[in-house]
């Protein structure tokens, strides 16, 4: 039998690239997976939730929700990823309230999920939670992937995913004594349909040759929400090609 069978998992942005292929990924394994998705209508029997994680209320009514219909959330992953239009300006040209915007979107989300999340985990004296960060949490961006591109890497994402990391850290710690497990997943870039010219520059840099796609970082993200991760926590899970060994 599965490690995830009959665990009840929400995936925050479980629409997006990502997040709909960790969505499947669990149901492949027996879990109860919820989709809690600022775009959808909500039907818990089809596993819909309407949550804007960037309000406390709209996270706190998501998890009455799920409880009140299963009793319990056994893992939560946080793979929402807000941002503003603006988005992807150059480090000259970003405004601070843009800055502060995101900063507000992302990483302040991610403190508003965990804080309401381990409040259910700790009555439970168990649970699972995994964020998403990045290798640009890890280490500083390669511009020369971008050469000819237009592209960038925006100055405000190397805050947000490096302050993930630690402040999983930080939850790992804390909660460690009520059973509860904290864990980062960091993906390398990730093919989105991306302009040729930066898909070749980036492949011809990471060691394999090629970019992640959403199947290659599900399997981790459901592994560290798994049984067979019981003894793991405060732990950041490269899933990246070999860019960071190099």
């Amino acid at each position: 039998m599965s490690k995830l069978a009959n665990k009840v998992v929400v995936v925050t942005g479980g629409s997006g690239l990502i997040g709909s292929t960790v969505i499947e990924h669990l149901h492949s394994q027996n879990a109860i997976a919820i989709n809690a998705e600022i775009n959808i209508e909500t039907d818990l029997g089809k596993g819909l939730v309407c949550c804007d994680i960037t309000h406390k209320q709209s996270v706190t009514d998501t998890i009455n929700l799920v409880v009140a219909k299963y009793g319990r959330i056994d893992g939560w992953v946080n793979c929402a990823y807000p941002r503003t239009a603006d988005w992807g300006n150059k480090f000259e040209e970003i405004e601070e309230a843009s800055w502060q915007k995101n900063i507000d979107l992302q990483l302040n989300s991610v403190f508003i999920c965990c804080q309401l999340i381990a409040k259910q985990m700790q009555l439970q004296k168990s649970g699972s939670i995994v964020n998403l960060s990045s290798i640009y949490g890890i280490v500083g961006p390669d511009f020369t992937v971008y050469n000819g591109t237009g592209m960038t890497m925006p100055a405000a994402y190397a805050a947000i995913k490096g302050g993930v990391i630690n402040f999983s850290r930080y939850l790992a710690s804390y909660l460690g004594k009520e059973g509860i497990r904290v864990n980062c997943v960091s993906p390398g870039g990730i093919f989105d349909n991306q302009q040729e010219q930066f898909v070749k520059q980036y492949e011809e840099k990471v060691p394999l040759r090629r970019m992640g796609l959403p199947a290659d970082i599900a399997p981790a993200i459901c592994f560290l929400l798994s049984d067979e991760a019981n003894y793991i926590t405060g732990h950041n899970l490269v899933v990246d090609g070999g860019w960071t060994a190099i």
